[in-house]
């Protein structure tokens, strides 16, 4: 009876496992669509693409590549669009992560008055839209002679909220104050403790939020937008709007190859600093 019971028991936890092994690859393979369906068409003629749909790549990438290249924009060359959006993303990137950490470790390991309130200002001033703040961030800029400069872009990338919420939640569960405090009775500085103690600790976090930080200011056409209006300081996003003007609107294997290259750079930091994410799982799940 008992052994009916254990068999029963194991097929159920069998079965279940491979439902949610089938839920999971069926999830994956939806979410790889959009992306295989990008490099198909990139690959296909602008008449192909409006003629039918298919997921099967084609043969013209280096034609629709050297349209791209040589044919959409004879003032900037393509590698300056992407090199300005790497300074852009790279320095606003490190901003963000290392200023919004040092606040959430500041709310979360000293306790003082009025922390709360500011942990609730913080709070409320993730549910305000950035759209409210465009016209007083715009006549900002051009009274201040900001305008075509990447100062507006990387500079307010230090208030982050959104990432001060998540490092504070992640301390909170995985940062040990007792460490902090031993560094304090060993003489260690509090500016040094943070910076060789804590943010060691915080590595995945850090890398998950890398991550998050560098897409949304690579992505970012919206402020760019308002701030540049000399060409040769265009972001890539800026530069793939260009390619839905009058001359290149119905070549879309062009407008597909320049969506490839946009999210290229995306890849390669997901690649790099998926490791350390992986890394801290598999640490986290480690109990002492």
């Amino acid at each position: 009876m008992n052994n009916n019971k254990e068999t029963s028991m194991s097929l159920n936890i069998l079965a279940s496992k491979i439902f949610r092994n089938v839920i999971c690859i069926f999830l994956c393979f939806l979410s790889i669509i959009p992306f295989w369906m990008m490099i198909a068409n990139a690959t296909r003629t602008s008449v192909d693409i409006q003629a039918s749909f298919s997921l099967i790549p084609s043969h013209y990438l280096l034609e629709n590549y050297d349209k791209l290249m040589y044919q959409a924009n004879q003032n900037v060359p393509l590698y300056r669009y992407m090199i300005n959006s790497l300074i852009i993303a790279g320095f606003s990137t490190v901003v963000t992560i290392y200023f919004s950490t040092m606040t959430a470790y500041g709310v979360t390991v000293y306790k003082f008055r009025g922390s709360n309130a500011v942990w609730g200002f913080i709070m409320a001033i993730m549910m305000i839209p950035a759209q409210v703040s465009s016209i007083g961030f715009y006549k900002m800029v051009y009274s201040w002679g900001l305008s075509n400069s990447y100062i507006p872009l990387i500079i307010p990338a230090i208030a982050a909220p959104a990432t001060v919420f998540f490092m504070r939640q992640f301390m909170i569960a995985s940062l040990p104050l007792e460490i902090i405090d031993a560094a304090r009775i060993d003489g260690s500085k509090e500016f040094h403790t943070f910076n060789t103690i804590a943010m060691p600790l915080l590595k995945p976090a850090v890398a998950t939020q890398c991550i998050f930080a560098f897409i949304g200011s690579w992505n970012n056409f919206y402020t760019p937008s308002m701030v540049l209006s000399k060409q040769d300081r265009y972001t890539l996003p800026m530069f793939i709007q260009l390619l839905r003007g009058e001359r290149f609107r119905s070549d879309y294997g062009i407008i597909y190859v320049g969506l490839v290259i946009t999210v290229i750079p995306i890849f390669v930091v997901y690649a790099i600093l998926s490791k350390y994410i992986i890394a801290g799982v598999a640490l986290g799940g480690v109990k002492e």
